[in-house]
C-alpha cells in the first residue's frame, strides 16, 4: 500500500485509497461503493460512502502512474517463477441498464454472449505461462458518445478522447507499455483484433511478434506462391494480356478455410498444451508457412512469410480455430500451440475481476471513474497474484482466511433487489 499511497498523490487520498482497496479485497456479493462502506464501517456508513465516492469518482490522481506502481509492485513476484512470454489484449463487456453511464450503448457484450445494452473495456495484460496482470483499461467510446457533446460533458469524458476502434485503442496501449519498457512478449489476440491488418502491420512496426486469431475467410499466400507484379500501364494499353490473365487466374489467394480443407492428412498432429481442470487439453492442429494476401497487389516485393496455424478436433466437420503468427520459422508446431492458446489466461483473469473483484460492480455514470475503479481492481488483483505466488500450488486465496464486518441489521444497498437472497 505505500508504494499505491505514493501514486495516489496528496496525503488525503491515503486512507480512502488503503479502505476502497480492503473493500474489494473482503468478501461480498457487491463491490460497489456503498455496500462497501457498510462492511468497512459499519456504524458510519455514510461518512464512509462520502469518502470512498469522492476517492474513486471525483479524485485526480493518475491511472497511469498507479498501473505503473501496481506493475512496478507485482512483475518481480510472477518473474521469480518463469519470464514474461506474452502480452494479451482483449475487451469485456459490462451490462448496464439505462443510458447516462459513460459509454453504454447496445453493442455485443461477452458477458451475456449476444447484443445488449452494456459498457466495453479494452486491456492489455501481461503474462508470465503460470499468471498475468492487467497493466491497461481504456474505456471504448461509441461513435454516438464521441459525437454528443452533452453526454460527454455530463460523464466528464476528457477533450482529447477521439473516437478509435478497440483495436486502435490496443495498438495505443502496446505503443505506451513499449514506450514505458514493460518486459516484452508475444501479442497475443483474438479475431477481433488479429483479422485487421492494421493490427497486425503496427504489431510489426513495432518490433513485436504475435500470434493472434483471424477468421475463416482471410486470404493468404501460401509459400512459395506471390502475386505477379502489375506491370506499368502504356498509353492507350487495355491491360493485361490474355496469356497473362491466364497465369493470373491460377496465382491467386485463397482462403485460409479453402487451404485447411487441401491440407495431406499428414499434415494434422495431435498436440496437448496444458493440463485442464479435468484432463490434459489436446486437439489436432496443422501450420504452414504463408504470406498474407493484403489488399495491396501492386507492390512488387513478396509479403513476409509467417506462420498459419489451423486447430481442426477430430469429431468436427470443419476447422474451429485460425492464428496467424510471426513467431520464428524454426518454431515446433508444440511451441505455436503452446503459445497462441495461452490467451485463454486472460479469460480466468477476466473471471476473477468481475466475480470475486467486482471489476463490473461500478454504479457512477462518469469516465474517471470507471477507469480509477478499474486500475484498483487491478491494484487488489496484482496483491492477489503476488500472494498466491508466496503460497504452494495446492494453496487457494480464497483459503487465507480474511474475514470481514458485518453490515448494520436490514441494510440493503440501493438499486438491490428485494429478495433475501440478494441481499
Amino acid at each position: 500500500m505505500a508504494g499505491l499511497a505514493n501514486a495516489a498523490g496528496h496525503a488525503d487520498r491515503h486512507t480512502p485509497l488503503k479502505n476502497y482497496c480492503t473493500g474489494l479485497l473482503l468478501p461480498g456479493e457487491r463491490k460497489s461503493v456503498e455496500p462497501m462502506a457498510a462492511r468497512l464501517a459499519p456504524d458510519n456508513v455514510r461518512r464512509a460512502h462520502q469518502s470512498l465516492h469522492h476517492f474513486v469518482a471525483d479524485a485526480p490522481w493518475s491511472d497511469e502512474e498507479m498501473l505503473a506502481q501496481v506493475r512496478q509492485e507485482v512483475l518481480p513476484s510472477l518473474r521469480k517463477h518463469g519470464p514474461v512470454v506474452a502480452w494479451i489484449v482483449d475487451d469485456t463487456g459490462f451490462p448496464k441498464q439505462g443510458k447516462h453511464a459513460v459509454g453504454v450503448a447496445r453493442q455485443y457484450c461477452g458477458q451475456v454472449g449476444k447484443q445488449d445494452n452494456c459498457q466495453a473495456a479494452v486491456s492489455l495484460s501481461v503474462s508470465t505461462w503460470n499468471a498475468s496482470l492487467p497493466i491497461a483499461w481504456r474505456l471504448y467510446l461509441p461513435e454516438v458518445w464521441c459525437e454528443d457533446a452533452e453526454r460527454r460533458r455530463q460523464a466528464g469524458v476528457p477533450e482529447e478522447i477521439a473516437f478509435q476502434t478497440k483495436p486502435e485503442i490496443a495498438v495505443e496501449q502496446i505503443r505506451q507499455a513499449v514506450e514505458q519498457k514493460v518486459p516484452v512478449g508475444v501479442v497475443l489476440a483474438d479475431a477481433g483484433y488479429g483479422n485487421g491488418t492494421a493490427f497486425r502491420t503496427a504489431l510489426t512496426q513495432l518490433g513485436l511478434p504475435y500470434a493472434v486469431g483471424i477468421e475463416s475467410s482471410t486470404t493468404v499466400w501460401e509459400s512459395g506462391k506471390q502475386p505477379l507484379p502489375a506491370p506499368p500501364r502504356k498509353p492507350g494499353s487495355r491491360g493485361l494480356s490474355p496469356k497473362r490473365l491466364q497465369r493470373s487466374a491460377h496465382h491467386q489467394p485463397r482462403s485460409v478455410k479453402e487451404l485447411a480443407h487441401a491440407l495431406p492428412s499428414a499434415a494434422w498432429k495431435e498436440i496437448s498444451w496444458r493440463q485442464g481442470s479435468r484432463e490434459t487439453l489436446r486437439s489436432r492442429f496443422a501450420a504452414v508457412r504463408v504470406r498474407p494476401a493484403h489488399r495491396d497487389y501492386q507492390r512488387t516485393e513478396p509479403h513476409p512469410e509467417e506462420w498459419l496455424l489451423i486447430e481442426w478436433p477430430k469429431k468436427e466437420a470443419e476447422p474451429s480455430q485460425y492464428w496467424l503468427s510471426t513467431l520464428p520459422e524454426k518454431t515446433s508446431l508444440k511451441s505455436l500451440v503452446k503459445m497462441a492458446k495461452h490467451r485463454w489466461i486472460i479469460e480466468r483473469d477476466y473471471e476473477e475481476l468481475k466475480q470475486e473483484l467486482g471489476l463490473g460492480h461500478y454504479e457512477g455514470r462518469g469516465w474517471r471513474g470507471f477507469h480509477h475503479h478499474a486500475t484498483l481492481c487491478s491494484a487488489a488483483y496484482g496483491f492477489l497474484i503476488s500472494e498466491r505466488n508466496r503460497f504452494p500450488p495446492s494453496a487457494r486465496v480464497g483459503h487465507v482466511g480474511l474475514s470481514a464486518p458485518q453490515p448494520p441489521p436490514h441494510f440493503r444497498p440501493r438499486g438491490s433487489p428485494r429478495s433475501s437472497r440478494a441481499a
